[in-house]
């Protein structure tokens, strides 16, 4: 099978769209028809090197299609099947995965490879091989996945905005409902209002927060996320962020979410603690970055701070349960979509750079 894909031949440059040949699903694989990519920063982070030297490859991490085919041994998805694809696969044997914490699954190591299980990949171009990118490869029309990464969910769910649950749903919502300990009433903060930012204030807004925060220093990204459920505002490029929230959560709050992943708003969590408060870490930092805390600080006032991978989900239960919300109107989806074509894949890029307002969302 050929399809056309956008492939990364040099960190820093841009990518290139082509046609690439697509091998059929070996034992335990999937291929779907991509209908959706969103585009995560983490894809930008790996068009810069920042994850390792795997090159050429075909990135995109967030994505749902339908099931073309199946290889041996695939029992539960189908043909036809409509699947949310998983970055994070998992085996199900390993201590996380027993201790019932998939997501920090380590018998699944493959993905880092750039390669499926066995060792080779699905895809080439120009008689070149081509490598996979976090198990999933959605910058295609076409992907070739391990069974477990592909999560079946209703047909009657539009695809476009159920992408987002591969990535920016799970990882914010999850953070809000899964990682952290929201009560109804409490006051929470959401540092960053990108795609994980926005998914967490709606986690936050279903959880029953009375108060929710929102800081960025974007003040169109500020009111999308006043449009998804933040009580109040903040923009830390114009205003003293810690003062401005102590003020309106009156002495701080009950739990930040930070969804940025750099070492100043890391802190700044923190740093806007009520006694008892905890601090939620979202965001992927790059891995020479470094925190620091007066323990003095945390002992006295009781302080957590909690690392949230992937939203501390199961894929199998936290897609449908968050694709449901979506269905009852609680999880607004389609107000942070932009649809983009896959043409358009190094502009987008470069916006995220900047800080693009919603999601690029890739429609094939």
């Amino acid at each position: 099978m050929r399809c056309r894909a956008a492939i990364l031949y040099e960190y820093n440059k841009p990518m290139k769209v082509k046609e690439i040949e697509i091998g059929e699903p070996k034992e335990g694989e999937v291929l779907v028809k991509v209908a959706a990519s969103g585009v995560c920063h983490s894809d930008l982070s790996a068009a810069k090197g920042l994850y390792g030297d795997l090159m050429p490859a075909i990135l995109g991490h967030e994505g749902a299609g339908v099931v073309e085919s199946v290889g041996p041994g695939v029992d539960h998805v189908s043909v036809g099947d409509h699947v949310i694809l998983s970055w994070k696969p998992t085996c199900g044997h390993c201590r996380s995965c027993l201790r019932g914490r998939p997501n920090l699954c380590d018998g699944a190591n493959w993905i880092d490879t750039g390669r499926m299980k066995d060792g080779t990949s699905r895809y080439k171009c120009d008689g070149q091989e081509i490598l996979h990118f976090a198990g999933t490869s959605t910058f295609a029309e076409y992907t070739v996945v391990a069974a477990e990464c592909a999560i079946r969910i209703e047909k009657d769910l539009p695809l476009i905005p159920m992408s987002l649950v591969g990535c920016a749903v799970t990882t914010g919502v999850g953070a809000a409902l899964n990682t952290a300990h929201i009560q109804p009433g409490d006051t929470v903060a959401v540092i960053g209002c990108g795609g994980v930012g926005l998914s967490a204030i709606q986690g936050a807004r279903i959880a029953g927060a009375g108060k929710i925060i929102a800081i960025d220093q974007s003040d169109g990204a500020l009111a999308l996320a006043q449009s998804l459920g933040a009580t109040h505002v903040v923009n830390s490029a114009r205003d003293a962020a810690v003062e401005a929230v102590m003020e309106i959560s009156k002495g701080g709050v009950d739990c930040s979410i930070e969804a940025v992943g750099r070492q100043a708003t890391m802190e700044l969590a923190v740093a806007i603690l009520h006694r008892g408060g905890e601090a939620i870490l979202a965001g992927v930092a790059r891995s020479d970055v470094e925190v620091s805390f007066r323990p003095f600080v945390l002992v006295r006032r009781e302080h957590e701070i909690r690392g949230s991978f992937y939203g501390s989900a199961t894929p199998e239960v936290d897609f449908p349960r968050f694709a449901d919300f979506y269905r009852q109107g609680k999880l607004d989806l389609d107000t942070m979509v932009k649809v983009r074509r896959l043409d358009e894949i190094n502009d987008i890029m470069a916006e995220i750079e900047i800080g693009p307002l919603g999601r690029s969302v890739i429609q094939f």
